[in-house]
């Protein structure tokens, strides 16, 4: 049915006891939520390219082109490149970042700070390379002689 408003104004009107159904209703909710998310999201995705680039430009100034592909191998296999990331390797104790660490202060470092600390903790535990870099290839032996990845 179509009526005029006060102003003049041709509205359509449903006809009495009809009402918007639920499921068109949640569609449009879903919708703007949708949409919503995905206006959102490329700021977030695009600070996070950033993060991992710069990650990447300072591992690739740091190591030689051996070293830089094991480390990038070890990022892949443990968080995806997800400096965020989340796991329960240990059964009892979360581990964080890109490196998967053991490290609470990890959960919310960023991706140079957790560099910084798995480059200590290779330099420790496989020792460096003739070229006085950590031994992220030894270490990536190791991470797949155990199995874990």
């Amino acid at each position: 049915m179509k009526v005029f408003d006060w102003n003049g104004t041709l509205r359509a009107r449903a006809h009495q006891g009809l009402n918007a159904s639920p499921i068109g209703l949640a569609r449009v909710v879903a919708l703007a939520i949708g949409i919503s998310l995905s206006i959102a999201m490329p700021l977030d995705a695009e600070a996070n390219d950033l993060a991992i680039k710069q990650l990447k430009q300072l591992a690739n100034y740091q190591l030689t082109d051996k070293q830089y592909a094991c480390h990038n191998e070890i990022i892949y296999r443990e968080s995806r490149w997800d400096y965020r990331a989340i796991g329960n390797k240990s059964g009892t104790k979360q581990v964080h970042g890109l490196y998967q660490m053991k490290s609470e202060s990890l959960k919310n470092s960023t991706p140079i700070k957790q560099f910084w600390m798995y480059w200590y903790y290779v330099t420790h535990r496989y020792g460096v390379t003739k070229y006085d870099e950590p031994n992220y290839c030894g270490a990536l032996h190791h991470l797949k002689t155990k199995g874990w990845q």
